[in-house]
């Protein structure tokens, strides 16, 4: 809340790096039983440490500037620039994440609990594109951005498409959401170095949407987990006829999650397209590949897990649907 809020450069890093330490004890001390989880935790913990690295150089060079609350001004030398683009980038891109600084989050995810997982989603992947908007473009003249957009737009394109390379290819289900937030908020920076009103909407509407359908998605995954003891894509089949409530809505997330129309990813999506058609052709065609692989590795798993024949070896025990406690959680999350 404090870092979401805050309108000075050195508080927003104090809770930057605060919100980080929480989570680690929870991946350390709350996570899976596998020792992986000590290496995943390193993962998430040095990359943010990297990341605020480059947020806290940003910070000595305005200190020595003496200028710390600087919305909306312009108060470098024009050499000065450049450099504090490029450190501030990778600062929030480490928390979007961006390809390729996106390698803690599969690993996190997966040693993660659900809890946990639904924090990441939620919320602390949500800092790096508030970060974009909020301290950087505000901050630097039309011309930086600029020049900086082929390039930014660039790493966005190609973590669009490998995140839904990436997540095509996974067998673990809290992978494969991974590699789909990874696409996702890959498709948010699209939008916002678009530079258009459209285009920042549509980001800023994405990621509430995606906060709300991925957070429901982890918390599914979350319940088959706890309930069958595996996340493999193929332990499971036929869930639709033995869980039907589960089913119902794991469907419903996953259409929400791809940007079917009348879920709340559609708009978002839209906006962000509409955003594109000013740029080039070839931009756009390129965001339709992506949209059209990571829209077909979520619909795959739901194929796979929820159609065909029931498959049994991941259970010695009856089937159990989703409880009370559980449905009331994930219709509060649909409305």
């Amino acid at each position: 809340m404090c870092a979401f809020s805050c309108f000075n450069l050195f508080l927003f890093l104090l809770f930057f790096e605060a919100s980080a330490i929480p989570i680690f004890l929870l991946m350390v001390y709350c996570g899976s039983n596998r020792r992986e989880r000590i290496k995943a935790s390193y993962y998430f913990i040095f990359f943010t440490l990297y990341g605020s690295i480059a947020l806290l150089l940003v910070l000595v060079n305005l200190i020595f500037m003496q200028q710390l609350s600087w919305m909306g001004q312009q108060l470098l030398a024009n050499d000065i620039y450049d450099v504090c683009f490029v450190l501030l980038f990778v600062a929030f891109a480490v928390k979007i994440p961006l390809f390729p600084f996106h390698i803690w989050l599969p690993y996190a995810h997966v040693e993660a609990s659900t809890s946990t997982s639904i924090l990441l989603a939620a919320l602390m992947l949500k800092l790096g594109g508030y970060g974009i908007l909020k301290y950087m473009l505000p901050f630097f003249p039309a011309s930086v951005l600029i020049f900086f957009k082929p390039f930014a737009v660039f790493l966005s394109l190609l973590g669009l498409i490998y995140g839904s390379f990436a997540a095509l290819r996974q067998i673990d289900l809290k992978r494969q959401i991974a590699f789909s937030s990874v696409s996702h908020m890959s498709f948010v920076t699209l939008g916002i170095f678009s530079y258009t009103e459209v285009g920042i909407k549509g980001s800023v509407y994405l990621m509430l949407s995606h906060g709300l359908t991925s957070s429901a998605l982890f918390y599914l995954v979350g319940i088959l987990s706890e309930r069958y003891h595996s996340r493999s894509i193929l332990s499971y089949g036929g869930l639709y006829n033995v869980m039907p409530v589960f089913s119902f809505f794991f469907i419903v997330m996953t259409l929400a999650n791809v940007g079917f129309p009348g879920t709340s990813g559609f708009l978002p999506e839209f906006l962000i397209l509409t955003s594109l058609l000013s740029s080039s052709s070839y931009i756009l065609l390129l965001t339709l590949f992506g949209m059209f692989l990571a829209t077909g590795s979520s619909l795959l798993i739901v194929l796979r897990i929820l159609f065909g024949h029931v498959k049994l070896q991941y259970s010695g025990s009856s089937f159990s649907d989703v409880t009370k406690l559980e449905i009331f959680i994930l219709g509060y999350i649909s409305l």
